[in-house]
């Protein structure tokens, strides 16, 4: 009977948990997860970067093709939890035509919002709001902040080749 009712407070411990994570992994983080566009390499790259996280194991590799100071071909291949999936959607949605400082902007305010509950990112990459659940959860912000990291390390590249 004690080891019954030690197991039954251990649930209810957990519940709260649990329904964080269903409202951290929403529908709408979950369809972009599943429709990253650019997903892939280039054949002929102008640069690449790879980013990886310590903390969970996330990698991002990512190709850019530049063009008059923007890009005009990206492609990622993600290996990543749902939440760095997302993100790498919201990324390939916005970044052709955008440039380096764009980029470097986006990350640096992606990284605010997550550590300081600042504003989401400024156009164009809007979207990233569906990520704000994420504040809470600082395991999982390395994951998020990935693409557009490996992103602007790839343009830095480009630019000095």
């Amino acid at each position: 009977m004690l080891t019954y009712l030690i197991l039954t407070v251990k649930e209810i411990q957990i519940m709260p948990q649990k329904t964080a994570l269903l409202k951290l992994y929403s529908n709408r983080i979950l369809a972009l997860a599943a429709t990253m566009p650019h997903a892939g390499r280039l054949a002929e790259p102008d640069a690449s970067a790879m980013r990886r996280s310590p903390v969970c194991g996330s990698k991002v590799t990512v190709d850019v093709t530049m063009r008059d100071g923007m890009i005009t071909e990206f492609a990622q291949d993600v290996k990543a939890c749902a939440l760095g999936q997302a993100a790498a959607s919201i990324t390939g949605q916005n970044i052709l035509g955008a440039t380096p400082e764009n980029i470097k902007k986006a990350r640096d305010q992606l990284k605010i919002m997550l550590k300081d509950g600042g504003p989401t990112p400024d156009p164009p990459f809007e979207g990233f709001e569906v990520l704000t659940p994420a504040v809470e959860y600082k395991n999982r912000h390395e994951s998020i902040l990935l693409v557009l990291q490996a992103a602007s390390d790839a343009c830095d590249k480009a630019l000095v080749s």
